[in-house]
This record gives structure tokens, C-alpha cells and sequence, in this order.
């Protein structure tokens, strides 16, 4: 995972005299440029879209910022949705020229120590998360139908497909190539620690989601089920050297969140097949994730065979 193109290092003879020249574009200038195409420009359309449905004069600003406020203004969730994910791919544009051109590098290097691209690990983390979701999400609806309502419209289940098979990838796959690829790879070269690249990005991208509506509905303490993510994720590419499996968790997580069951405090407000309508307590919405990650970790390393953990995940970095 911390492969550096020949280019990048040629005439450098010791680590430190490396760092030097690199350090301020992983940690300040690659990270404004990503800032500006996702957070800057890619947001630019989605605040023509809210300016132009939005009626300024009745809008409440205690909920002005709530994601079921702001798709709720445009005329289906579809269009805020697009809208919305559509940050994501000018964040990705700006990901990728900050790799190509900042630090001559190929994306094939953020994501894979292999020779190429192992699609089939995405394909087999994506499918497992799919088949774990479709075998426990029909036993909570029988234990708990009251907390379901069905809300299935085919006509706007068919555009939400849609969106979820072209816009939806490209969001999870920025996340993950941010995180686990440009930052993790980042700070293990500046710092050549593997334990500093594997908790740093792993609790940024907690915080990240801290103005998410579920922290608001479930608590502050419900940051730590994203740090626990993030970990989750930092750790299956450190132990695979590779960013496959985190790739088709991820999609597979947020594609069935998206098509199966939404909620008014959900950051993904979605025409959906069900709406949740119960009533959360963090306990029921953390304990899943503390079984299941474990057990996916478990089955992974079995799975493709992974040996050395205390060195790729505590040890140093080679470059």
C-alpha cells in the first residue's frame, strides 16, 4: 500500500531529504485541491437546485441544515439525492488530478500493492455484504414490523436504482481512496509509521461524519461507530495490501441502505422499498456492527491467508 512511483523518489538517497520535498503536498496541498473540487465546486449545484425549490421565507434555520430538510425541498428525494452524490464526483476529479499531476502517480498505486487491480476481491466483498443484508434485514422485519413502513413507488424506485448504480459507486469509492488510499498512504510516508496511517485516517473519517443527522438523532457517542468503520476498513487494506475489499464493502453497505430502508434521520434520504419508523437507541444501531466486523475480519484472513499483522498494521514503513 505505500508503493511510490520510481519518478517520485528518484535523486532522493535518504528518507528524510524525501520527506521534505513531499510532506506539504499529502498533508496541505493535496487536501485543499480535493477540498475545493468536492466542498467548493461540487456543492455548487446542489445549492442552485435547494435556491431555486427552497421558500426562503418559511424555512425554520434550526433545521435548515438537516439532510431531511434540504432533499425534502426539491420536488422528488431522486433529484436531491443526484444532487447530492454529485459532490462526490467532482471531489473524485479533484482526487485524481491531485494523484496524477501533484505526485505523479497512477490510481493504480492508491489502490493495490498487486500488479493490478484485483477485481475479484471487490466483487467477493460486495456479494457477501449483499448476501449477509438479504438473509438478516426479512428476520428484523418479521421481529419488528411495526418499525417498518412500506413506502415502495416503482417509478421512483427505478430512478433510485439508477442513481445507485452510476452516482452511489463513485461516492463510496471517493471515500475509500481519500481515506484508505491518498491519506493512509500519505501519512505512512511522511511519518514511515504504519500504526500512525492506520489510526489517523481511521478516526478523520469518524469525524467526518460527525454533522451526519444520525449524530443528531442518536447522540455525539454515535461518532464511534464511524471511527469503528473507519478502523474496520483501515485495517482489511492493511492486512490485503489493497483497497478491494474495503471498495465492495462499502458500495455494498451504502447500495442497500439506499435501495431497502431509509429514515428521516438518515444522511441518505432515499425513495426507498421501506422507511424506518421506530424509534433508535445507539445500542441496536452499534452491537450489529460490533459482532459482524469481527467476524468479517476473521473470515478475510482465513479467506486470503493473512500472516504478519503486527508488522503491516504496527510496524514501519519502507519506501
Amino acid at each position: 500500500m505505500f508503493k511510490i512511483e520510481s519518478k517520485q523518489i528518484e535523486n532522493n538517497q535518504h528518507h528524510w531529504d524525501f520527506v521534505k520535498t513531499v510532506w506539504w503536498k499529502y498533508l496541505l496541498v493535496g487536501p485543499f485541491i480535493i477540498g475545493i473540487f468536492w466542498q467548493v465546486i461540487g456543492v455548487i449545484p446542489l445549492l442552485i437546485g435547494f435556491a431555486l425549490n427552497a421558500d426562503f421565507k418559511n424555512i425554520d434555520p434550526e433545521v435548515a441544515s438537516d439532510m431531511s430538510f434540504i432533499f425534502s425541498v426539491f420536488p422528488t428525494k431522486n433529484i436531491g439525492l443526484a444532487l447530492f452524490l454529485l459532490t462526490f464526483v467532482f471531489g473524485s476529479l479533484g482526487l485524481y488530478l491531485t494523484v496524477k499531476f501533484l505526485h505523479n502517480q497512477s490510481i493504480k498505486s492508491l489502490t493495490t500493492s498487486r500488479k493490478k487491480i484485483d477485481y475479484s476481491r471487490i466483487f467477493y466483498s460486495f456479494f457477501l455484504v449483499v448476501g449477509i443484508t438479504l438473509l438478516f434485514m426479512p428476520i428484523d422485519l418479521f421481529l419488528a414490523p411495526e418499525d417498518y413502513e412500506l413506502t415502495f413507488n416503482l417509478n421512483q424506485f427505478l430512478i433510485l436504482l439508477i442513481i445507485c448504480l452510476t452516482l452511489l459507486p463513485i461516492q463510496t469509492s471517493f471515500e475509500e481512496y481519500l481515506m484508505r488510499g491518498y491519506l493512509l498512504q500519505g501519512i505512512g510516508i511522511v511519518t514511515r509509521s504504519r500504526a500512525l496511517a492506520f489510526m489517523i485516517p481511521s478516526i478523520l473519517f469518524g469525524l467526518l461524519h460527525f454533522w451526519n443527522p444520525e449524530i443528531d438523532k442518536l447522540g455525539n457517542a454515535f461518532i464511534f461507530a464511524y471511527i469503528f468503520m473507519g478502523f474496520f476498513l483501515g485495517l482489511i487494506t492493511l492486512m490485503d495490501e489493497g483497497l478491494e475489499l474495503a471498495l465492495g464493502w462499502h458500495y455494498a453497505n451504502n447500495l442497500m441502505a439506499a435501495l431497502f430502508v431509509t429514515a428521516d434521520w438518515s444522511v441518505l434520504q432515499t425513495d426507498s422499498i421501506y422507511k424506518y419508523v421506530g424509534e433508535p437507541d445507539i445500542t441496536s444501531q452499534i452491537l450489529p456492527a460490533l459482532v459482524i466486523f469481527p467476524l468479517l475480519i476473521y473470515h478475510f484472513s482465513v479467506k486470503y491467508k493473512w500472516s504478519g499483522w503486527k508488522e503491516k498494521l504496527f510496524g514501519k514503513v519502507n519506501i
